[in-house]
C-alpha cells in the first residue's frame, strides 16, 4: 500500500498502460490508506470509494480492451470542495452550502472524467475559500500530514494535505491571494497558479471573480505539468477564459536551465517583510542549485509587496462582500466567526476604494510584465514561514499575511509553488517560480531542473493512524 501511495501520476499511468497495475488495485489500496489514516488528517470533506471503484473498473476494462485516454487514466484524484460533481454536494466546506447539489460537472471536471480519472471525492477547504482553519463549522478543518498538530496551508487546505499524504497524486484546488501555492508550500508538494483565464473556473463556487484561479496540486513538476495538459484551454462559458493556445506543458522539461536569466525578488522576503531564517536559507540554497547548473541569477526590484498586498486585498474583499451580501444579511450566524468577520469587512470598501485598486493593479501588472526584457523567470518567496501550529489562532492570523503569493493574483502572472527543503522542525520549506503570461512550461522547465538536482520530492510524511 505504501509503494503505491507514493506512485507518481506519471509512474502509475505508465503500469496502468502496460497493464502492470490494475486501476482497481490500485484505487483499492489508496481507498484503504484514506481508511487507515484520514481520521487524524481530515484531508477529505466527502470520501467517496464506491464512485472511486466504479471508475476503477471501467478504467480496467477499457484498458484492457486498447482504450487508452492518457496519463490520468485509472489515476485516483480528488477535487477542492468548491469544484462541482454532479450529483455531490458542493459545501465549500461551509453550513451554508451543506445541502448543495451540484447539477452538473464544473468543466474542471468534465476534462478529469474524459480523462478517465477515478474520483476519491471532495477535499476540505477554509470556508469559501477564504478565513482560516476554523473549529466552529460543521467538519474539522484539514491538517498537516507532516505534524498534524500544524496548519497544512489554505484555503486549498485538503488538497494539499491529501496530496502529502499520499491519499491521490493530484488534487484540484484554487487560488485567489494564495490558495494552491500556500497548502503546496506547507505541506511540501508542487502547486501551479497559471495565468489568469488559463484554465476554466465554471462550476467553482467564486470568491473574487477577477482574481479566481483553478489549478493542480501533485508531488512532482512532471505530474502538475502532466495534469495543466488536462484541464487547461478556453472555455467560451467562463467569461474570464483566455482565448490562446494552451498544453504541451511536458514539452521542454529536460532541456535544463544553462544559459537561463532567473530575476530574484529578495526584497519581498528580506526587506518588505523579514522571512524566517531557515524558509530564506532554503530559497537561497535553491537559488545557488539553479546557479551551479548554468543560470544566471540577479537581483531585481519591484512595487513595494505591501502595495500588492494591499491592491489584493481591497479587490478580493470587495468582490467577495458582493457574492455574501445576501447571506450575510440573512445568515450570519451560519458562517464561521472568522469568515463572517473577514467577508463583512467588505462592507466598508468603497466603490472609490475598489475603482482606486484597479487602476492601482493595472499600473503594478504593466511594470511586472516589463521586467521579463531581460530575464526568463522570477524567483521569491511564497510562504515567509513554516507551518505554525493549528491550534494557535494568534499565531496563524500573524503568519497567514506574512506571504509573497497575492502579487501574482494581481498581475494575473503563471506562478509555479515548489519545495526547498525541511526546516529543522522537519517541515517543508518552499519557494515561487513566476513568469510572464502563459510561460507555465517555462515555469515547469525550471522547476524540473531543481527537483531532478535536489530530490526533495523522494521524502515522504510518516503518517500516524
Amino acid at each position: 500500500m505504501s509503494d503505491l501511495a507514493y506512485l507518481s501520476v506519471a509512474e502509475a499511468s505508465e503500469l496502468l498502460r502496460s497493464k502492470k497495475l490494475s486501476p482497481v488495485e490500485y484505487a483499492n489500496a489508496l481507498i484503504a490508506r484514506v481508511e487507515k489514516y484520514d481520521g487524524r488528517l481530515n484531508a477529505f470533506l466527502r470520501f467517496t470509494p464506491e464512485i472511486a471503484l466504479e471508475d476503477a473498473r471501467r478504467a480496467e476494462t477499457e484498458i484492457a480492451r486498447g482504450r487508452w485516454r492518457g496519463p490520468l487514466h485509472g489515476v485516483p484524484y480528488g477535487l477542492k470542495d468548491i469544484v462541482d460533481y454532479a450529483g455531490l454536494p458542493t459545501t465549500a466546506h461551509s453550513k451554508i452550502l451543506a445541502d448543495n447539489v451540484a447539477a452538473t460537472d464544473s468543466a474542471v471536471t468534465q476534462k478529469l472524467r474524459a480523462a478517465g480519472g477515478v474520483f476519491m471525492g471532495k477535499l476540505s477547504t477554509h470556508e469559501f475559500a477564504t478565513g482560516g482553519p476554523c473549529f466552529d463549522l460543521p467538519w474539522p478543518p484539514a491538517r498537516n500530514p507532516w505534524n498534524r498538530d500544524h496548519f497544512c496551508g489554505g484555503s486549498s487546505s485538503g488538497s494539499g494535505a491529501a496530496t502529502a499524504a499520499g491519499f491521490v497524486p493530484a488534487a484540484i484546488g484554487s487560488d485567489t491571494g494564495g490558495s494552491i501555492r500556500n497548502p503546496a508550500t506547507m505541506c511540501g508538494v508542487v502547486g501551479m497558479k497559471g495565468t489568469y483565464g488559463l484554465v476554466s473556473r465554471r462550476g467553482v463556487f467564486p470568491l473574487a471573480y477577477s482574481l479566481d484561479h483553478v489549478g493542480p496540486l501533485t508531488r512532482t513538476v512532471n505530474d502538475n505539468a502532466l495534469m495543466l495538459d488536462l484541464i487547461a484551454g478556453h472555455d467560451a462559458l467562463d467569461p474570464a477564459s483566455a482565448d490562446t493556445r494552451a498544453g504541451n506543458y511536458t514539452a521542454a522539461l529536460g532541456l535544463g536551465v544553462n544559459g537561463l536569466r532567473i530575476g530574484v525578488i529578495r526584497h519581498f522576503y528580506t526587506r518588505d517583510i523579514e522571512g524566517d531564517a531557515e524558509m530564506v536559507d532554503g530559497i537561497e540554497a535553491a537559488l545557488k542549485v539553479l546557479a551551479g547548473l548554468g543560470a544566471s541569477v540577479k537581483e531585481i526590484e519591484t512595487a513595494p509587496l505591501g502595495e500588492y498586498a494591499a491592491c489584493n486585498r481591497t479587490i478580493l474583499t470587495a468582490e467577495a462582500y458582493a457574492i455574501h451580501e445576501k447571506w450575510l444579511q440573512e445568515r450570519p450566524q451560519d458562517y464561521a466567526r472568522l469568515t463572517r468577520e473577514r467577508f463583512l469587512s467588505g462592507a466598508f470598501i468603497s466603490a472609490a476604494d475598489y475603482i482606486n485598486a484597479l487602476r492601482v493593479r493595472a499600473k503594478l501588472t504593466r511594470a511586472f510584465h516589463a521586467l521579463f526584457s531581460d530575464i526568463d523567470v522570477v524567483i521569491t518567496a511564497s510562504a515567509l514561514d513554516p507551518a505554525c501550529r493549528i491550534n494557535d489562532p494568534a499565531e496563524i492570523d500573524r503568519t497567514y499575511g506574512r506571504q509573497a503569493r497575492a502579487p501574482f493574483n494581481v498581475t494575473g502572472s503563471p506562478a509555479l509553488a515548489i519545495p526547498v527543503g525541511f526546516s529543522r522542525a522537519g517541515l517543508p520549506l518552499g519557494m515561487q517560480i513566476v513568469g510572464k503570461p502563459f510561460s507555465e512550461a517555462f515555469l515547469y522547465r525550471v522547476g524540473h531542473a531543481y527537483e531532478r538536482e535536489t530530490k526533495w520530492v523522494d521524502r515522504h510524511p510518516t503518517l500516524v493512524a
